[in-house]
């Protein structure tokens, strides 16, 4: 009987030990079920047109005929085309000034909008409203909004005394500053939505204790808000850097790269020479740069968070 009962008592304990690996092995299989997908749709998507796009860097192809092996040349005749150069300025110009706008403004309002208002909801919605507005719309709304002549931002600088008001997209000097605010305008509701997801996780204490201490507006925010929207933050950097060296609708129906080629951006460099031209190759050069200066920035962004956060 004791032997029976030794017999049993081990039979009970291995079963779960035979039974752990087959939960394992079907949580691996759900996991793989809910990865598979995304994978393939950015394998699809993503990783195999970026492969085709390195190979065709080194070939002269037009789709016509057949690709010819070319090595650098794509390369060096990029490297003394001015276009080129024009292009990643004013993508450079384009990124500095619609980074630090859009996350400021949507931090600015996220921080008002997060406060108990009257028609808060209605705020919310209107802010984030022209993000899912057709781009074409917002770029049309804002070419008449900024005429020369007729637009009631010009009319609004002459009523309060400004007699020369800037000639926006039709400037060279102002082109660029008027597809950056409504690129600002445009982006910044979805950025603010990110920013208030993130700000109603602070703890409350946090701000009870600091008030307590005697600590202004200003102090809870810096020493409280901040550090603790700094994982948000660095998102919302990498998204708006990465959104802003691919910047292309906009600028296109905006100002088509123009006047002359104040607004003109690599992307549409890129379109110009493979879609319209026909030169695969070349612009397919031009976009692995772009993917190369797109991750070397966000590779220091990931390496400056590491730090800051040590």
């Amino acid at each position: 009987m004791a032997g029976q009962t030794v017999e049993q008592a081990a039979a009970t304990l291995t079963a779960p030990a035979r039974v752990r690996p087959r939960r394992r092995r079907s949580s691996t299989w759900v996991g793989w079920t809910f990865i598979l997908p995304n994978f393939l749709g950015f394998a699809t998507l993503t990783l195999v047109p970026v492969i085709a796009s390195l190979a065709l860097s080194f070939l002269d192809w037009d789709s016509y005929s057949s690709p010819r092996w070319v090595g650098l040349a794509n390369f060096e005749r990029m490297i003394h085309n001015e276009t080129f150069w024009t292009a990643l300025r004013n993508t450079a110009y384009y990124a500095v000034g619609h980074v630090p706008l859009t996350l400021v403004a949507a931090l600015g309002f996220a921080v008002l909008l997060n406060r108990k208002l009257r028609a808060v909801r209605f705020f919310r919605t209107a802010l984030f409203f022209p993000y899912i507005t057709s781009l074409v719309a917002v770029a049309v709304v804002w070419n008449m909004l900024l005429s020369p002549d007729l637009g009631p931002v010009n009319q609004f600088l002459r009523a309060i005394g400004i007699d020369n008001p800037p000639g926006w997209t039709t400037s060279t000097a102002w082109a660029m500053p008027a597809v950056i605010m409504a690129s600002v305008w445009r982006d910044l509701g979805y950025y603010m939505i990110l920013y208030l997801a993130g700000l109603q996780t602070i703890p409350a204490e946090l701000y009870e204790a600091a008030q307590v201490d005697g600590a202004s507006g200003w102090q809870r925010f810096w020493h409280i808000t901040v550090p603790s929207l700094r994982p948000t933050t660095f998102f919302v950097l990498i998204m708006l850097t990465i959104s802003s060296f691919k910047v292309f609708d906009l600028v296109q129906v905006m100002t088509e790269g123009g006047p002359g080629r104040a607004t003109l951006v690599l992307s549409q460099v890129i379109f110009r020479e493979g879609i319209t031209q026909g030169r695969f190759g070349y612009s397919s050069a031009i976009s692995m740069v772009l993917f190369v200066i797109v991750l070397t920035v966000t590779l220091i962004q990931f390496r400056l968070q590491r730090r800051s956060e040590r």
